[in-house]
């Protein structure tokens, strides 16, 4: 499974969003399938840019796009197994509807993206990977 896998079934069940919330949404079935299925949903790496966590293998794919559907990627929802699709639908239906700023909000005061990004300056670029342990462990705390 890839980043543009999961990226793609979310906007299959969601529809059209901004590419913002699309990665978030993203950050977050990765962050709750470390917690309750024990394993990532894809082997991409996750940053914590300025505007909250994001897959640069996935913003490869969108950059330019504000807007993105499901076709936007060229990805597979058919090669996620039942247990990932219910974890994102999961993830979904707490986070899904709700929008790109108040999640990039929310990412801005969990830990995993601060510990990244400790002490770079607010709006700073930076490219440090918020990893699977720092994620695991602060959501499993939840």
């Amino acid at each position: 499974m890839a980043a543009i896998d999961v990226a793609t079934y979310v906007l299959e069940q969601k529809g059209e969003m901004s590419a913002m919330k699309l990665q978030k949404l993203v950050y977050y079935s990765q962050a709750w399938s470390l917690v309750w299925d024990e394993r990532p949903l894809f082997d991409e790496s996750i940053e914590a840019w300025a505007n909250g966590p994001v897959c640069p293998a996935l913003y490869a794919r969108h950059r330019g796009d504000f807007l993105v559907t499901a076709g936007t990627f060229g990805g597979n929802s058919a090669v996620l197994d039942g247990t990932a699709k219910e974890t994102i639908d999961r993830v979904l239906e707490f986070y899904g509807d709700k929008p790109a700023q108040w999640l990039s909000e929310l990412t801005h005061i969990e830990r995993p993206w601060l510990d990244a990004r400790d002490g770079v300056p607010v709006g700073a670029r930076c490219n440090n990977v918020i990893g699977h342990a720092a994620m695991a462990e602060y959501y499993a705390s939840l």
